[in-house]
């Protein structure tokens, strides 16, 4: 039976496809440890047995406070590699399993400790980036629209929005989110697009204008034709363009766990010929050769090898963050170096999102503090965005504003008032087109140049007009020219029309721009950079960003402006709005991928070597431990740290 409403003429029916809860997470997670308890509680056990075991004779003490360190960072890791192994894969855990063991067998507990727990906090961290990304498609989740009131046999139903069928009219009262894609049939109304568009400023929507779902309706009354179903709505679309663009993330996970799967198996199998042919074969002797075997193996743990990445990504992860840069993965740390092109959203990212008062003219013999004062008295009646920026304009000016009589707000217009017993008018275009001077020449030129337009008047005249534009970041100009120096290609991206984009874009040298667009047009553009095999990072704010952010090669949100859905979707934030720091993070990318490089083939060069050595019975094994192996673990770690101290 309906249930009652606040409304009389409104009533709420059962939705049969809301008895189950909108958006659960198929894959239910067993409840786990925290991490950080692991990596703090381990961190302690590893200082103390490091201390007894170079600065007191207690060695025994020393393995055991080792050995718990193993076994508290490893409670996931080692099982995980031995059933990878009875399973016919050799994981990387399985990998980082070989070499703790080998070196506890061989005395050396401290490195076995050490590279299970960095081991640990390199998957924390990349366990974390894929939390957040999973958390960000249910906060899109969230702003999609819950309850449509429809019109239906002369009454108002409450309705869950995917109950609502295509050509049903929906009612959008002042304030409420419009909750699905339609077509206005009655009505005019500002409504913010924030959400789809990315812009800032409410656009006036009337009959026959688009609408879309988790849009909000600012200050009249719509009635809205559907015209698409809950699951085909722009707001839709974003949830899905992100669910699937996380899925082709993740690219250097898959080789390293290919090269585990060869590695080794190479490593043990060479080991088991070294300590078996010579003696079986050729009939020399079998403790020497197996001797050799031995030092091959541990020679060949690849504790270097494994660490000689994780480490320098987190020392890069960790200098980014100290610089107010949230680096969520090494993979993405490794791809900045390599970008080409950078997409930038204009509203929030290269400027401010807020608008401000550029220009002020004042017409037929009025004066522009008599054009302020005007404005200033009647926009302080209103709540507007525009009026809300000449306010501040005006405030700073110290100026007194006069009493208002008889003010109206004329929807999807304007206002007027009486000041002195003079009638006054502003607004758009709309409100003054029966005036024979209207100042064509003017406004076009302000529209040109990317400045939205505040008509003034009075009953007679057209006394002044006002530009407004969204003010440019400080450092958005210097940020492009610097990019423009390492021959990267920048472009823009607006939701805004033709005129503001060319504007903005031609006040900072943005070498490309694309105007109009929707988040779905958004992603196709950058699908088509990609698809000229360019390497692209998405620059953005906003919700209306998120599924192109995901779509790039690196997504990096603007992280106190930026909405929460686009900080969660992104790869990279940066969290103190300073675009300029996309410069620090390509500088960061570089510097740290080259310290992996140099680790990598410092392993690989003397891994090599010692091998060679080894089995030539050049290598003992206490040098195979304190030189090829622990030796060479300390220098990687020592040359990763460098890059924390990079600005």
């Amino acid at each position: 039976m309906p249930q009652k409403n606040d409304d009389r003429d409104e009533t709420l029916e059962t939705c049969k496809y809301c008895e189950a809860n909108p958006y659960e997470e198929k894959e239910i997670k067993k409840e786990k440890i925290n991490p950080i308890y692991i990596i703090a509680l381990s961190a302690i056990f590893l200082a103390v047995g490091l201390y007894f075991n170079f600065f007191t004779d207690q060695k025994l003490l020393a393995e055991i406070l080792f050995l718990i360190v193993a076994v508290i960072s490893g409670y996931e890791i080692v099982p995980y590699g031995i059933r990878s192994v009875l399973k016919g894969k050799f994981s990387i855990s399985f990998l980082i399993t070989i070499a703790a063991v080998g070196a506890f067998l061989i005395g050396e507990g401290a490195e076995g400790a050490s590279v299970i727990f960095l081991f640990f906090i390199a998957e924390y961290l990349e366990d974390y980036a894929g939390a957040r990304a999973r958390r960000s498609i249910g906060a899109l989740i969230q702003l999609t629209p819950e309850i449509a009131v429809v019109k239906r046999a002369g009454k108002n139903i409450k309705l869950h929005a995917h109950a609502v069928h295509i050509n049903e009219i929906v009612i959008v009262k002042p304030g409420d989110k419009i909750p699905l894609d339609g077509i206005v049939v009655n009505g005019v109304s500002s409504v913010n697009q924030a959400t789809i568009t990315g812009e800032s400023m409410p656009v006036t929507k009337r009959e026959g204008d688009l609408v879309f779902a988790g849009t909000i309706n600012e200050e009249g009354y719509l009635e809205v034709k559907v015209t698409k179903m809950s699951n085909e709505t722009v707001l839709s679309k974003i949830i899905e363009l992100v669910k699937e663009s996380r899925k082709k993330k993740s690219k250097t996970e898959k080789f390293i766990d290919r090269f585990s799967n060869y590695y080794t198996p190479v490593v043990i199998g060479l080991a088991i010929i070294v300590a078996v042919v010579p003696p079986f074969i050729f009939g020399l002797n079998f403790d020497t050769w197996f001797y050799r075997a031995l030092v091959l193996l541990v020679v060949s743990c690849p504790c270097a090898l494994a660490i000689s990445t994780p480490i320098s990504i987190v020392s890069g992860i960790t200098a980014g963050t100290n610089n107010g840069v949230l680096i969520k993965g090494g993979e993405y740390i490794e791809a900045m170096q390599s970008i080409k092109t950078m997409v930038f959203d204009k509203t929030g990212t290269l400027t401010e999102g807020k608008l401000e008062v550029t220009d002020v003219m004042p017409l037929n013999n009025y004066s522009e503090n008599e054009i302020l004062q005007i404005v200033g008295s009647l926009e302080s009646k209103s709540k507007h965005p525009l009026a809300e920026a000449v306010i501040r304009y005006i405030e700073k000016l110290e100026m007194d504003f006069k009493d208002v009589d008889n003010f109206k707000s004329i929807t999807g217009k304007g206002i007027k008032g009486s000041i002195d017993g003079e009638m006054f008018y502003i607004g758009e275009k709309s409100l003054f087109k029966d005036n024979s001077e209207f100042p064509n020449e003017l406004v076009q030129k302000l529209q040109n140049e990317g400045k939205t337009v505040v008509i003034v008047g009075n009953d007679d005249h057209i006394i002044g007009l006002i530009g407004l534009m969204d003010k440019i970041r400080a450092l958005s100009g210097s940020t492009i020219q610097e990019l423009k120096e390492n021959n990267i290609k920048t472009v823009m991206l607006t939701g805004d029309n033709e005129g503001t984009a060319k504007g903005v874009s031609s006040r900072i040298g943005i070498d490309k721009y694309y105007a109009g667009l929707l988040p779905e047009d958004k992603v196709k553009i950058i699908d088509e950079l990609l698809e000229n095999g360019e390497h692209v990072a998405m620059i953005g704010d906003g919700v209306n960003d998120a599924p192109a952010l995901a779509r790039s090669n690196v997504g990096i949100a603007m992280g106190t402006a930026g909405s929460d859905v686009a900080i969660e979707t992104a790869d990279v934030a940066l969290m103190h709005d300073d675009i300029s720091k996309v410069n620090y993070l390509i500088n960061l990318s570089k510097k740290t991928m080259s310290v992996v490089r140099q680790n990598v083939s410092a392993s690989i060069l003397i891994k090599g070597s010692f091998a060679v050595g080894a089995v030539l019975g050049f290598v003992s094994l206490w040098m195979a431990v304190a030189f090829g192996d622990m030796g060479l673990t300390l220098v990687v770690i020592l040359n990763a740290l460098r890059i924390g101290r990079a600005d």
